[in-house]
């Protein structure tokens, strides 16, 4: 019965965040549901233990939320964005429509602004080279996804996105973990998109279809100032940057470091979600950091453009408010995850996952338990969350016998977070389908290809890690 109680919570949730329920709102009763047949009691269920991870989820990551939402609306609103957007796209032009789209929304990405703003972003310019090459529009979604949501969000090394940095708080490594095996997941994602889709547009562009007839709507008038492309970098590059230099992967004596005994004045006063370590958020306070900086500067950069518009208030509290209601989501669907995960109906599942990681090693496990979380959830950041504090500790303690490093884990984990995520009921999927104008039937077909080729992405890592043991 405790099962039944849990399939029909998960499928309820999936249902019902496809058809566009608030996950803010459907998560904790769905939880409810699925510990209804359980001793652990509905309510007790949701006040201690489904607000208990959810308030640990917010405590760790809400500034990331935070800053980066407030730099991605700086950077949107001063027309630095949509600056280095349109630059790559002008260079590339439309012989190169496909890469030009790729490498657009790759750059915004790493560059540390919010994956939606760079959907947001790069969707007009995505329409107007698609529709200059003649490439049909219903491939849009694709490019864009496979630009903003695979190598630039989890693989590059150093890039400043949440699901790169969840990993380090359980490994206490930093967002620089693995290079190698990162350029090399980054070069298999960027081969997968750029070759599909530009099969795909050969191929339906021989049997006579091209853009299409698509109104693509009035865009708001925006200020006659343009932000040269090479300041509007300054930001992007100063969040590497900075972020490399505080969070001092390589370990370089010149780099900075953190004090290690800086939670040490805390401890008397018990707080209940304290740290354990300075290593498992020094991760966070380096992106933090970055982003803030980052920030004034893109500030500085598009303050005549600011001058003319509402000024710097508006996009700083916008940014500010919407960083709550994006961290809430994620962490409602994070705190829906370790309810049922906990539950002891649940226990087979994670018996047979920690016995996977017993029989084919921890990087094993961690792909394929890190897949079927983001799949159940359809959030990369949920999903991974979900699967590392479920099994973190035992991959960590199994790979540390095996002499596998952190940082192999801490890649692998977070290259496995885009194996399935865009399934149907991806929020992230429906808000982009929205902004493309066009619906799942017009679009996920190759989408879903996409995501196919792609799960294969993590395996192909542990096997290139095994075979040349590059890190």
């Amino acid at each position: 019965m405790e099962a039944f109680c849990i399939a029909v919570a998960l499928l309820g949730l999936m249902y019902f965040a496809y058809r566009g329920w608030s996950i803010i709102l459907i998560a904790p009763m769905f939880a409810g549901i699925a510990a209804l047949a359980s001793s652990f009691g509905i309510l007790p269920t949701y006040t201690e233990l489904y607000m208990t991870r959810m308030a640990e989820y917010v405590k760790t990551y809400y500034p990331v939320f935070l800053f980066g939402a407030v730099f991605a609306r700086l950077m949107e609103k001063g027309g630095l964005a949509a600056s280095v957007a349109g630059k790559i796209v002008e260079v590339l032009g439309e012989k190169r429509a496909v890469l030009a789209v790729l490498f657009g929304c790759a750059v915004l990405t790493y560059g540390g602004l919010s994956v939606f703003v760079v959907a947001f972003v790069m969707y007009p310019f995505g329409a107007y080279v698609f529709r200059q090459a003649d490439i049909p529009k219903r491939l849009l979604p694709a490019a864009l996804w496979m630009g903003i949501f695979s190598f630039a969000m989890v693989s590059l090394p150093g890039t400043p996105q949440i699901q790169n940095i969840i990993p380090s708080s359980y490994f206490q490594t930093s967002t620089w973990a693995a290079p190698g095996i990162g350029l090399f997941a980054s070069l298999l994602f960027l081969l997968i998109g750029w070759g599909w889709i530009s099969h795909r547009a050969r191929k339906l562009k021989a049997a006579g279809e091209g853009y299409g007839a698509h109104t693509e709507g009035r865009r708001h008038r925006e200020p006659k100032i343009k932000i040269p492309w090479y300041w509007a970098l300054v930001p992007l590059a100063m969040v590497i940057v900075i972020n490399v230099i505080l969070s001092n992967p390589f370990h370089w004596s010149w780099g900075y470091h953190w004090d290690p005994e800086s939670l040490a004045v805390f401890e008397p006063l018990h707080l209940s979600l304290l740290a354990a370590k300075v290593g498992k958020i020094s991760a966070i306070w380096s992106i933090s950091v970055a982003l803030i900086l980052s920030s004034v500067a893109a500030a500085f950069i598009g303050r005549k453009r600011f001058q003319v518009m509402d000024g710097f208030l508006a996009p700083i509290n916008y940014g500010a408010l919407s960083s709550a209601a994006a961290a809430l989501n994620v962490a409602s669907g994070y705190a829906f995850g370790c309810v049922l995960t906990t539950l002891p109906g649940f226990a087979p599942v994670t018996d047979m996952l920690v016995g996977l990681a017993q029989s084919f090693g921890p990087l094993v496990s961690a792909v394929v338990t890190t897949n079927i979380m983001c799949g159940i959830t359809g959030s990369a950041s949920g999903g991974l969350t979900i699967a590392l504090s479920a099994l973190g500790d035992q991959w960590m303690q199994m790979a540390l016998a095996q002499g596998i490093p952190l940082e192999v884990l801490h890649r692998i984990v977070a290259v496995a977070s885009v194996g399935i995520d865009p399934v149907p009921h991806c929020g992230a999927l429906v808000t982009l389908l929205a902004i493309c104008g066009l619906t799942h039937n017009d679009s996920y077909y190759d989408i879903a290809v996409c995501m196919l080729l792609k799960f294969f992405v993590p395996y192909l890592c542990i096997v290139f890690y095994l075979v040349t043991h590059i890190a």
